[in-house]
């Protein structure tokens, strides 16, 4: 027997919180628990060429100083999700990407992942991820944020695979516009470049 889904959450029920001084809170989300368990601990878009098992370390100096990697999002002060957001310039793939366009000179904040932890899926924690990513993107200079999200139809689900990057639906929900097309594609489904202008 099934059971039943479990209640969304409301806006207030969540606070996200920049992921600075709180990498354990980052690798209870997104960290590989398994001994000898190969993970992406974030680093695919900011430096694939990281060894594996050098990524914790890694991604424990980013969450150690300003502006820090990302955000992680509470629900009853237990750590329930992730987004990644900072510079597009440091993000070595995004940087040297043949599918995802640069849409003007400037040097947007690119949200590019996001990872929700099991018993908080399909519960609304995306989109108060995505509103904690812009207003930290905001608190720290930012003039525009953009995101590589895949297209989707009105009412249409979205596997892992496909949605880790975010969606248009949840992108356009937090006030982002179609900015470019793009030739990227995520699990099988094309991908935009979205913006949001903070300035």
């Amino acid at each position: 027997m099934a059971r039943a889904p479990l209640p969304r959450l409301s806006l207030d029920e969540v606070v996200v919180r920049s992921a600075v001084g709180r990498f354990e809170d980052f690798a209870e989300v997104v960290g590989v628990k398994k001994p000898g368990g190969q993970g992406c601990w974030c680093m695919a878009y900011r430096d694939s060429r990281v060894a594996n098992d050098d990524r914790p370390a890694y991604m424990r100096e980013q969450c150690a100083d300003e502006p820090g990697p990302g955000v992680v999002a509470y629900v009853d002060d237990v750590p329930a999700g992730w987004c990644s957001v900072a510079p597009r310039t440091t993000y070595r793939r995004l940087m040297h990407s043949r599918t995802l366009p640069f849409v003007d000179e400037r040097d947007a904040w690119s949200v590019v992942c996001f990872v929700v932890r099991g018993g908080y899926r399909g519960r609304g924690l995306m989109l108060p991820l995505l509103e904690g990513a812009v207003a930290h993107a905001a608190a720290h200079g930012a003039e525009v944020v953009e995101g590589y999200p895949v297209q989707v139809e009105a009412g249409e689900r979205v596997d892992v695979i496909s949605g880790y990057v975010g969606t248009t639906r949840l992108f356009e929900r937090a006030g982002f516009h179609v900015a470019a097309p793009t030739t990227g594609r995520s699990g099988g489904r094309p991908r935009v470049v979205v913006r949001r202008e903070l300035a």
